[in-house]
This record gives structure tokens, sequence and C-alpha cells, in this order.
């Protein structure tokens, strides 16, 4: 039984989820773990993170057993109650990272039975996903215990434990006959067999369902998908959207990769070198999910004012890690960035072209104009004295690596004390005006924010 820390009041968000895979792969490391036999578990902040790894990693487990919890954001956190202002269209987009309800389908790979307290106000968790799966043909099993408050119910928690158990006995059909995967992000694209490589629109649905015979044909239907990866031995014929292609019998180490093109599916990756993919595919907070660097500016800055906001917003970022994720942020000058830095961590750049060496050295495969005066971005003319960019985008120095211009994870003090409230808060890419002060929201006023297409083009 594996208890992962995940950032303390974090829970399994961001470095939170990192953590459980991290601890599972030293786990698999010392012990003889049976892959078929996975389940995820936990009750309150516990079982808003079985909700979330169910349906995100539906692929993984054999099992899943939520408690109470929370399992999405707007009424969970009451986000649209009385005198409360409405969050901009892009925050509420962005929900779509962490809601449960939105993943619901998945639930298809994983059996789940949800435990409740009868008189639990958490039951909401378990009575909002009964309802989006039924949305999606699905049916929750759930056991509640009865007159009961914030806790397990011994009796009940027992008949939990036997169900549990008698699923990990059975355990994973591998590889499953059936598949569904449903995801709004790159962030989380696969399940089991089946592995999403491009959205066509992304932060809207997107769906596959396959099966496979036995025998060597796999049968497709997508939506939203513009590549996709299945790693299932032996595969010879592949049906997608009724059009059929021939597999050759790729080894399950790489898989069978496919695309679409304006006249249908076509074996073999995406031509685009530029393009979202999983790993690389935004918004901002993305960056954070695995190794990453603050790079900080050791120049003059363009003005006074833009060097304060980095400074404080620099400053600001790196006590926000240590409070909320518990650790200290790799930190160096931009002068002393190595060649292995670039090529193994995210850089988050602090700064502006005149203070930061290395930004001035992207700058130029970077979608923006910055000089003295003026701050050039999607069409839009900035003055630059009382602007700066966040933003987000592949490393032109290393295009398998990302780079974030001046921000840290974006959600601030306002989230501290709720892990319900610790969602991503801005898209790809966002305009700040340095005329607002910072506060417990956002880094200053946001004039104007949005999201890159496929091939990491500003949309208009």
């Amino acid at each position: 039984m594996l208890h992962p820390y995940g950032r303390f009041c974090n829970a399994t968000k961001f470095a939170g989820e990192a953590d459980v895979f991290e601890a599972m792969e030293i786990t698999r490391a010392q012990y003889p773990i049976d892959s078929n036999r996975l389940v995820v578990a936990g009750f309150s902040m516990g079982g808003a993170s079985a909700w979330h790894l169910a349906v995100h990693h539906s692929g993984l487990w054999c099992a899943a057993s939520p408690g109470a919890g929370f399992a999405e954001t707007a009424i969970f956190a009451k986000v649209f109650g009385e005198g409360k202002e409405a969050p901009p269209e892009w925050e509420q987009k962005l929900w779509r990272w962490y809601d449960a309800t939105d993943y619901a389908a998945n639930l298809f790979n994983c059996p789940t039975i949800a435990y409740s307290g009868e008189i639990d106000p958490q039951k909401q968790a378990a009575d909002i996903m009964e309802k989006a799966m039924a949305a999606e043909g699905l049916k929750l099993e759930r056991l509640i215990g009865p007159q009961t408050a914030h806790k397990y119910q011994p009796e009940t928690l027992q008949e939990l434990a036997s169900r549990l158990d008698a699923l990990v006995a059975k355990g994973k059909e591998p590889p499953p006959r059936e598949v569904r995967l449903t995801t709004y992000t790159l962030r989380y694209p696969e399940a089991d067999w089946v592995h999403i490589e491009g959205l066509g629109r992304h932060w809207e649905r997107a769906d596959v369902r396959a099966t496979h015979d036995g025998k060597g044909t796999a049968r497709l239907t997508t939506t939203n998908v513009s590549a996709l990866r299945l790693t299932l031995d032996g595969l010879e014929n592949i049906i997608v959207d009724g059009q059929k292609l021939q597999g050759g019998r790729q080894p399950t180490a790489t898989g069978v990769s496919l695309h679409k093109t304006s006249k249908g599916w076509s074996l073999g990756e995406p031509p685009e070198t530029l393009r979202k993919r999983p790993g690389l595919t935004g918004p901002i907070d993305d960056a954070f999910m695995s190794a990453f660097m603050f790079v900080r500016p050791t120049g003059k800055p363009l003005n006074p004012e833009i060097g304060r906001w980095t400074q404080a917003e620099f400053t600001y970022a790196t006590k926000m890690w240590r409070d909320v994720f518990r650790g200290e942020p790799r930190v160096k000058d931009d002068r002393e960035v190595s060649e292995n830095d670039i090529a193994t961590k995210n850089l988050i750049l602090w700064g502006d072209p005149s203070s930061n060496q290395l930004l001035a050295k992207m700058l130029e495969k970077l979608p923006l104009k910055w000089a003295g005066e003026r701050l050039i971005f999607n069409g839009q003319t900035y003055d630059a004295a009382h602007h700066a960019p966040l933003l987000i985008f592949p490393n032109p120095l290393n295009p398998k690596r990302y780079v974030v211009l001046n921000s840290g994870i974006d959600f601030r003090n306002d989230a501290y004390g709720s892990n319900a409230k610790q969602t991503p808060k801005l898209p790809d890419w966002a305009m700040v005006s340095l005329d607002s002060a910072p506060d417990r929201r956002w880094p200053g006023k946001i004039v104007a924010a949005g999201f890159f297409d496929e091939r990491w083009q500003p949309q208009k």
C-alpha cells in the first residue's frame, strides 16, 4: 500500500500528481508489483485525488474507490455564488483540466465503487459523478454509510474492502478488447493501448472508441482527434472512422502512428514539426508538471516599472512554490544556464529582452516583438512601459521543452487554503497591465488572454 504525500494541501494536482507516478515507479523498482492489479482509493482530499486519478488515468487501474472529496470546481467551490464575479471564459474552459465530471466516460475502463457518508456534505462528489456517468450510459456503484458524516462507517468499509478484494483478484484484462477515451487536453492523452497524439480543437471534447478482435484488427471511431498511436501487439489492420489502413505488425514499444489529413487518415506521424503534442500542449501551468528552472535576469530592464514588477513576481512565485508545493525551485542567473539545463528542463524566464540575455537570444523565434517602447503580439500593439507578456511556447533552443515568460504556477493566495481552487487560471498567453497592482487573484490587470492553436499559432 502506497500513500503519496501529494505536496500536502495540493493533493494530486500539478507537482502532487507527478509525485504519485514517481512514487509508483520507485515502488515498482523495489517490489514485484502486478500492473494488472493496481487500485486507486482515498477519502476526503484523498477522495478528490482518487476521482482525479481514476478518470484521467483510467487505463492504469483494476479498480477505483473515491470516498467523499470533490469532483469538479464550480459547484463544490460555489464559484457562481451570490455577489461573486464570474471567472473569465478562459479560466472556466481550463476547469476541463481537472474536473472529473468531464472525463466520466473514461470510467468505462475502470470499475469504480464510490463511498459516501449518508449525511456528509461531500456526498455531493458521488452524486454529481453518478449523474455525469449516467449521461455516458454508465452506472456508478455506490456504498453509503448510514447516518454517517465525514468518515467511513465500519460495516460499510468492510463491505467496500471485500468488493475491492474481489476486483483485485480478477485483475485487468491485458489488453482490454474495448477502450473508451475522452479528453480535453493532451496532458491526459491515453487509456491502455490508445494514445491521442493530436487534437483538432484543444479544450474541446475529444473521443476515441476502440475495439480489437484479438486477431490483429482494431476498429476505432474518433471525434476531434488529429493524430493517434496504438500500442497493440500484432496489429495488422486498422479501421478508423470507416477507413481501412494496414498496420504492419508494429511492436508494442513504439506502436502504430496515424494522423488525419484533408483526405482522411494516413499511417505515420503528422508532418508538422511544431505542433502541440503530449508534454508540449500548454497552458502556462503545464510547464510545472516536469523539471523546470527559474532563470533570473542580470541586466538592466527596458524600464524601471517592468524591472520592479518582474522582480516582485519572481519573488512571489518562488515563495509560492515553497508554501504550496513544499520545495525549493531551481534558480540560475541568465548567464549561468547550461546546455544540459536547456536539454532537460522547462525554462521560466523572468524579465525582458534587455534584462534577460537568454530571452534576448530566443526573442526572434518567439511569437512577439518586444522593444523599448512597443510590445507587439497577435496583431496588437501595447505600450512596453506599462505591459508585460505571460507566455508558454516550445523553447526555440530545444523544442522538446517549454519556455515560459514571467509566470510561475498561476493560481495565487486566493487558492492557498483549498485545493478545490488550485486550478489553472491563465491560458497559453496573457497580457498584463502594470498600471494595476497584483492582488490575490491576478498578477495585474489581464487586458488580453488566449490559447495557441494546434500549430502554436495565436487563435484569433
